[in-house]
Protein backbone atom coordinates (compact mmCIF):
# COMPACT_ATOMS: atom_id res chain seq x y z
CA UNK A 1 0.00 0.00 0.00
CA UNK A 2 1.76 3.13 -1.52
CA UNK A 3 0.92 6.86 -0.65
CA UNK A 4 -1.63 8.22 -2.66
CA UNK A 5 -2.78 11.74 -3.22
CA UNK A 6 -6.26 12.77 -2.25
CA UNK A 7 -7.79 16.35 -2.84
CA UNK A 8 -6.79 18.91 -0.55
CA UNK A 9 -10.26 20.71 -0.49
CA UNK A 10 -13.21 20.89 -3.00
CA UNK A 11 -13.35 21.98 -6.41
CA UNK A 12 -15.70 23.13 -9.12
CA UNK A 13 -15.25 23.76 -12.98
CA UNK A 14 -18.01 25.32 -15.19
CA UNK A 15 -17.96 24.91 -19.09
CA UNK A 16 -20.25 25.40 -21.81
CA UNK A 17 -20.63 22.77 -24.61
CA UNK A 18 -22.90 23.04 -28.02
CA UNK A 19 -25.32 25.32 -25.29
CA UNK A 20 -25.49 22.43 -22.13
CA UNK A 21 -23.56 23.61 -19.81
CA UNK A 22 -21.37 20.85 -17.44
CA UNK A 23 -20.43 21.27 -14.12
CA UNK A 24 -17.61 18.77 -12.74
CA UNK A 25 -17.87 18.84 -8.98
CA UNK A 26 -14.46 17.65 -6.97
CA UNK A 27 -14.97 16.02 -3.33
CA UNK A 28 -12.35 14.37 -0.59
CA UNK A 29 -14.63 11.18 0.06
CA UNK A 30 -13.11 8.81 2.94
CA UNK A 31 -15.23 5.54 2.12
CA UNK A 32 -18.25 4.62 -0.09
CA UNK A 33 -20.56 6.22 2.45
CA UNK A 34 -19.11 9.53 1.65
CA UNK A 35 -19.20 8.97 -1.69
CA UNK A 36 -22.94 8.21 -2.07
CA UNK A 37 -23.71 11.05 0.33
CA UNK A 38 -21.81 13.62 -2.27
CA UNK A 39 -24.00 12.30 -5.18
CA UNK A 40 -27.31 12.77 -3.38
CA UNK A 41 -25.70 16.21 -2.09
CA UNK A 42 -24.92 17.10 -5.79
CA UNK A 43 -28.63 15.79 -6.90
CA UNK A 44 -29.79 18.44 -4.33
CA UNK A 45 -27.76 21.39 -5.02
CA UNK A 46 -28.53 21.10 -8.48
CA UNK A 47 -32.48 19.38 -8.43
CA UNK A 48 -33.06 21.31 -12.35
CA UNK A 49 -30.33 19.67 -14.00
CA UNK A 50 -31.15 16.69 -16.45
CA UNK A 51 -28.10 14.46 -15.03
CA UNK A 52 -25.99 13.70 -12.26
CA UNK A 53 -23.36 11.83 -13.89
CA UNK A 54 -20.66 10.35 -11.06
CA UNK A 55 -18.00 8.73 -10.78
CA UNK A 56 -15.90 7.42 -7.58
CA UNK A 57 -12.30 6.08 -5.90
CA UNK A 58 -13.77 6.11 -2.53
CA UNK A 59 -10.85 4.55 -0.90
CA UNK A 60 -6.81 3.43 -2.05
CA UNK A 61 -6.32 3.67 -5.85
CA UNK A 62 -5.48 -0.40 -5.79
CA UNK A 63 -8.76 -1.16 -3.64
CA UNK A 64 -10.74 -2.40 -7.02
CA UNK A 65 -13.65 -2.90 -4.49
CA UNK A 66 -13.84 0.66 -3.50
CA UNK A 67 -14.69 1.94 -7.62
CA UNK A 68 -18.07 3.21 -9.28
CA UNK A 69 -19.62 5.12 -11.45
CA UNK A 70 -23.22 5.89 -13.18
CA UNK A 71 -24.31 7.21 -16.31
CA UNK A 72 -27.17 8.51 -14.81
CA UNK A 73 -29.52 8.38 -18.09
CA UNK A 74 -26.85 9.13 -20.74
CA UNK A 75 -26.13 6.43 -23.66
CA UNK A 76 -24.12 3.07 -21.95
CA UNK A 77 -20.23 3.87 -21.47
CA UNK A 78 -20.34 7.89 -22.60
CA UNK A 79 -20.38 9.07 -18.69
CA UNK A 80 -19.35 7.34 -15.75
CA UNK A 81 -16.99 5.32 -17.24
CA UNK A 82 -14.44 7.92 -19.05
CA UNK A 83 -14.79 10.33 -15.61
CA UNK A 84 -13.65 6.92 -13.82
CA UNK A 85 -10.81 6.31 -16.45
CA UNK A 86 -9.40 9.80 -15.68
CA UNK A 87 -9.18 9.44 -11.41
CA UNK A 88 -7.93 6.46 -12.18
CA UNK A 89 -5.30 7.22 -14.08
CA UNK A 90 -3.98 10.08 -11.37
CA UNK A 91 -3.43 8.26 -8.87
CA UNK A 92 -6.12 9.74 -6.58
CA UNK A 93 -7.92 8.40 -4.01
CA UNK A 94 -10.65 9.17 -1.94
CA UNK A 95 -12.33 11.15 -4.37
CA UNK A 96 -15.57 11.89 -5.82
CA UNK A 97 -16.28 13.72 -9.16
CA UNK A 98 -19.97 14.51 -10.10
CA UNK A 99 -20.79 16.07 -13.70
CA UNK A 100 -23.98 17.97 -13.67
CA UNK A 101 -25.51 18.30 -17.12
CA UNK A 102 -27.87 21.01 -17.88
CA UNK A 103 -28.66 20.19 -21.11
CA UNK A 104 -28.88 22.75 -23.88
CA UNK A 105 -31.04 20.88 -26.60
CA UNK A 106 -28.49 20.05 -28.83
CA UNK A 107 -27.37 16.26 -29.09
CA UNK A 108 -23.54 15.95 -28.50
CA UNK A 109 -23.34 11.87 -30.03
CA UNK A 110 -21.31 9.54 -27.71
CA UNK A 111 -18.02 10.75 -28.77
CA UNK A 112 -19.41 14.21 -27.85
CA UNK A 113 -20.65 12.89 -24.79
CA UNK A 114 -17.08 11.10 -23.50
CA UNK A 115 -15.35 14.35 -24.37
CA UNK A 116 -17.49 16.43 -22.35
CA UNK A 117 -17.63 14.34 -19.01
CA UNK A 118 -14.30 12.64 -19.40
CA UNK A 119 -12.63 16.22 -20.51
CA UNK A 120 -14.49 18.00 -17.71
CA UNK A 121 -12.36 15.49 -14.73
CA UNK A 122 -9.90 15.95 -16.74
CA UNK A 123 -9.88 19.65 -16.61
CA UNK A 124 -10.94 19.70 -12.95
CA UNK A 125 -8.07 17.33 -12.15
CA UNK A 126 -5.49 20.04 -13.40
CA UNK A 127 -6.46 22.35 -10.95
CA UNK A 128 -7.23 20.33 -7.96
CA UNK A 129 -5.43 21.15 -4.72
CA UNK A 130 -3.98 17.45 -3.55
CA UNK A 131 -2.30 16.13 -0.78
CA UNK A 132 -0.39 13.10 -0.15
CA UNK A 133 -1.73 10.22 1.99
CA UNK A 134 0.29 7.90 3.72
CA UNK A 135 -0.97 4.84 4.39
CA UNK A 136 -1.03 3.96 8.33
CA UNK A 137 -1.71 -0.19 9.95
CA UNK A 138 -2.31 0.51 13.84
CA UNK A 139 -0.87 -2.15 15.86
CA UNK A 140 -1.06 -2.79 19.98
CA UNK A 141 2.28 -2.62 21.99
CA UNK A 142 2.89 -3.70 26.15
CA UNK A 143 6.56 -2.04 27.16
CA UNK A 144 7.97 -1.85 30.55
CA UNK A 145 8.00 1.58 31.73
CA UNK A 146 12.16 1.60 31.52
CA UNK A 147 11.78 1.06 27.88
CA UNK A 148 8.87 3.31 27.01
CA UNK A 149 11.06 5.97 25.90
CA UNK A 150 13.15 4.19 23.44
CA UNK A 151 10.15 3.34 21.90
CA UNK A 152 8.78 6.47 21.72
CA UNK A 153 11.87 7.53 19.63
CA UNK A 154 11.71 4.57 17.34
CA UNK A 155 7.78 5.38 16.59
CA UNK A 156 9.28 8.95 15.45
CA UNK A 157 12.39 7.81 13.41
CA UNK A 158 10.04 5.22 11.80
CA UNK A 159 7.60 7.85 10.93
CA UNK A 160 4.84 6.45 13.03
CA UNK A 161 2.01 7.84 15.40
CA UNK A 162 1.48 6.89 19.34
CA UNK A 163 -2.28 7.51 19.35
CA UNK A 164 -2.74 6.49 23.21
CA UNK A 165 -0.87 5.26 26.26
CA UNK A 166 -2.44 3.54 29.51
CA UNK A 167 -0.52 3.20 32.23
CA UNK A 168 -0.87 0.49 34.39
CA UNK A 169 0.97 -2.66 35.86
CA UNK A 170 2.81 -2.16 32.26
CA UNK A 171 2.39 0.56 29.54
CA UNK A 172 0.39 -0.65 26.56
CA UNK A 173 0.74 1.46 23.77
CA UNK A 174 -1.43 1.86 20.35
CA UNK A 175 0.62 2.90 17.80
CA UNK A 176 0.12 3.53 13.92
CA UNK A 177 3.11 2.99 11.06
CA UNK A 178 3.07 3.93 7.88
CA UNK A 179 2.35 0.22 5.94
CA UNK A 180 6.05 0.77 4.20
CA UNK A 181 7.75 1.13 7.54
CA UNK A 182 6.55 -1.69 9.80
CA UNK A 183 9.25 -4.72 8.88
CA UNK A 184 11.69 -1.86 9.58
CA UNK A 185 10.28 -1.27 12.96
CA UNK A 186 9.10 -4.70 13.59
CA UNK A 187 13.27 -5.74 13.61
CA UNK A 188 14.39 -2.93 15.70
CA UNK A 189 11.92 -3.67 18.07
CA UNK A 190 13.17 -7.44 18.61
CA UNK A 191 16.25 -6.29 18.28
CA UNK A 192 16.10 -3.81 21.06
CA UNK A 193 14.15 -6.10 23.64
CA UNK A 194 15.89 -8.99 22.24
CA UNK A 195 12.79 -10.63 21.27
CA UNK A 196 10.76 -10.02 24.64
CA UNK A 197 8.24 -7.10 22.48
CA UNK A 198 6.45 -8.02 19.55
CA UNK A 199 3.65 -6.32 17.42
CA UNK A 200 -0.22 -7.25 17.48
CA UNK A 201 -2.06 -5.97 14.47
CA UNK A 202 -5.49 -4.32 15.01
CA UNK A 203 -8.29 -4.35 13.08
Amino acid sequence: MNAYDIPAEPLSFSEEIKKSRFITLITHTDGLEAARACVQQARRDHPAARHHCWAWVAGAPSDSQQLGFSDDGEPSGTAGKPMLAQLMGNNIGEITAVVVRYYGGIQLGTGGLVKAYGGGVQQALKLLVRQQKVPMLNFSLTCDYAQLAEIERMIIRFHGQLLQSDFVQHVALTLALPHSQVAGFAQNLTDFSRGALTLAPLK
